[in-house]
């Protein structure tokens, strides 16, 4: 298939700007393989779905607070500076994305908070927008980590036209969120509540924690007509032994598999041994699944639904079959679900 299938045309009063007031009361969109059949429920409704010895394997890494704004040495111009990934702990050394770019040259020093208690100097070109930097910083390496706590800020995305208010430290964040190392949140996950965790535990659905630290590299725009030459960013990823088991143990007993989000559907289909069996993991991965895929772990999956041309569209194409999707957004978009990290959710059984 080629990018030009995963146009559409999307209103754009249908982007979510506010997360909805409950998590568990986005709607649902219900999508069936098997009947071509379409339902609309509300989130919480999913249980319905699930029983005793199914699994849902959760993406349990957390957003850390990636956006900082400086300002320049000698012009005070304002910069922001998105955290990407840590190089090196020892030098304290950050590749991170600089708007304006234009501005940022090696050699420059960026000032961060308000009496300047954080420094930091370009030290390396990466890409257009790319800088690698070192935070000059007096105390230890755990108080240089609570200073970028401090001033850092929720990394709602950008097509989010508001100013980041304080409930998005929470709301833009799973409740099972473990890992720090996430710059954006696993975005299917958000819709469970506690109390909808405790209520599938209690009709015996399992839990199989995997960590993918989702990077800025998922949202980037698919550049070429021919799928097959696009690179995904590099992930990092941990899948353990105890999520192996338990997700495992439910193929043996031809239990549902039910991965939560497209990052949690990357991670298992990154480590899959012969026998179609999950693997643990530990590394990165840069596996782009699109039209057509053979997946081997999940029997059904949740998701957002996506923008136009996205990899993470391609993903939900290849799981969901492309004339199945295409009906299932042309269904929401004529009933209004809402689009993206702050949308609503589809499940495809």
């Amino acid at each position: 298939m080629k990018l030009s299938h995963f146009n559409f045309n999307l209103p754009k009063e249908l982007l979510a700007e506010y997360p909805a007031e409950n998590r568990d009361e986005s709607r649902l969109m219900v999508v069936n393989r098997a009947t071509k059949t379409i339902e609309h429920k509300m989130f919480k409704e999913i249980i319905d779905y699930f029983g005793d010895g199914d699994v849902l394997v959760l993406n349990n890494t957390k957003v850390f607070p990636a956006r900082l704004y400086g300002n320049k040495e000698k012009t005070g111009a304002r910069i922001e500076v998105f955290l990407l990934r840590e190089l090196n702990s020892e030098q304290r050394l950050w590749d991170v994305l600089v708007d304006p770019a234009r501005k940022i040259r090696i050699g420059n020093k960026l000032y961060f908070g308000d009496d300047d208690s954080l420094v930091a100097e370009v030290i390396d070109n990466t890409t257009s927008r790319g800088r690698t930097l070192r935070f000059l910083y007096d105390g230890s390496y755990d108080e240089f980590r609570n200073k970028l706590t401090e001033l850092g800020e929720t990394p709602i995305p950008k097509y989010i036209s508001r100013e980041v208010n304080e409930d998005d430290a929470e709301r833009y964040q799973t409740i099972y969120a473990k890992e720090e190392g996430a710059v954006a949140a696993p975005t299917a996950g958000l819709h469970f509540s506690k109390h909808l965790m405790k209520r599938l535990e209690i009709k015996g659905v399992k839990f199989a924690e995997i960590t993918l630290h989702v990077g800025l590299g998922t949202f980037n725009p698919v550049e070429v007509e021919d799928l097959s030459k696009h690179k995904m960013d590099s992930e990092e990823l941990i899948i353990t032994q105890q999520a192996c088991d338990i997700v495992n143990e439910a193929k043996v007993k031809r239990k549902q598999v039910c991965a939560i989000g497209t990052t949690s559907m990357r991670a298992i289909e990154s480590s899959v041994s012969s026998a179609k069996t999950l693997n643990t993991y530990e590394g990165w991965t840069n596996k782009f699944i699109f039209p057509p895929h053979d997946f081997s772990i999940a029997t059904c999956m949740v998701t957002n639904f996506h923008t136009p041309k996205s990899t993470l569209m391609m993903m939900v194409s290849a799981f969901c079959g492309h004339d199945l999707m295409k009906k299932a957004y042309d269904e929401a978009i004529k009933e209004e679900y809402k689009f993206y990290s702050y949308g609503d959710a589809m499940l495809i059984l």
